[in-house]
């Protein structure tokens, strides 16, 4: 393990230099399963040539490196021997990742789930921008949408973060569903118990007529799972819709939406503002959303 992950970070680190003398080099990459299409790279290694630093950013992809769920911690430990600063952590090891860790940031428990590792002094910690980028896309592309009642669908890592978000945006009624009825249970009993406007049911029908918008948490809809998250006659020209998948970058959720004249908020947004926080976390420098949106949007 230690020796592929070597081998990775010498290919991706060769001949690199920092844009400016004395400017740093960075090492970050991202752990998960499907991960080829990621624009992260691209964010990363963009932004910090445009504040002067070298850096290379390095997919992880357990599918790619053929490697079971259970190499997690051997592939966490292997990134900190190799010099990472850090790791994203995308789908499915945002709440399995959490055991392994030695800390994790206020943000991140709460959430109860970890989308960004920083490794210093021996230490691995977890955050969580996944919160934040979502709640700062919302308020972007989503400014006046009534927030009376949400229908999420699905309740893992992104979910949990996700919901926090619509919480703290004001969402009045959030109603969690997962094809795993006992974790969107238990999402909902937790955040409920800190007083958040937040239920879980079996089947989206009996939320459908009250809804005011949906969002889709869950992987479908990715290139490795096509489809759609839930019956297409679930979709009413009155709800607005987002989802937090971007590759690719109209899922078919959005498509049937838009077809409908709902009001579609696509989850590029949310790639960039979990970037911006993540890249300051990795390097020490502010990044900026404006620039990192240009690097997302050149890479396509």
């Amino acid at each position: 393990m230690a020796g592929e992950i070597a081998a990775l970070v010498r290919a991706a680190t060769s001949g690199r230099q920092p844009a400016q003398p004395g400017g740093g080099f960075v090492l970050a990459g991202l752990l998960g399963r499907g991960i080829q299409a990621s624009r992260s790279p691209a964010m990363h290694e963009r932004e910090a040539a445009r504040l002067g630093l070298g850096c290379a950013y390095i997919l992880l992809d357990f599918d790619s490196l053929g490697l079971p769920d259970a190499a997690l911690p051997a592939l966490l430990a292997a990134a900190a021997a190799a010099g990472f600063q850090g790791v994203n952590v995308t789908h499915p090891f945002k709440q399995q990742i959490l055991p392994h860790l030695d800390a994790v940031a206020p943000e991140a428990a709460a959430i109860g789930a970890v989308n960004t590792v920083v490794f210093a002094e021996g230490r691995a910690t977890g955050h969580n921008t996944d919160c934040w980028g979502f709640a700062e896309s919302f308020r972007l592309g989503m400014a006046g949408v009534p927030l009376g009642c949400v229908v999420q669908f699905g309740a893992g890592g992104a979910g949990a973060a996700v919901a926090q978000a619509l919480v703290q945006l004001g969402v009045r009624d959030l109603v969690l569903i997962d094809s795993d009825a006992a974790r969107a249970q238990t999402l909902a009993a937790r955040m409920a118990a800190a007083g958040a406007p937040v239920r879980a049911v079996a089947t989206a029908a009996a939320a459908r007529a009250a809804a005011d918008g949906i969002v889709n948490t869950t992987p479908v809809g990715m290139d490795k799972y096509p489809g759609l998250p839930f019956p297409a006659a679930l979709l009413q020209p009155h709800h607005w819709v987002a989802d937090i998948i971007y590759f690719p970058a109209e899922t078919e959720l959005l498509q049937r939406a838009a077809a409908l004249g709902c009001r579609c908020l696509p989850g590029a947004g949310m790639a960039v503002g979990q970037a911006v926080r993540a890249f300051e976390l990795f390097t020490g420098h502010k990044s900026d959303m404006q620039a990192m949106a240009g690097h997302f949007g050149a890479a396509a």
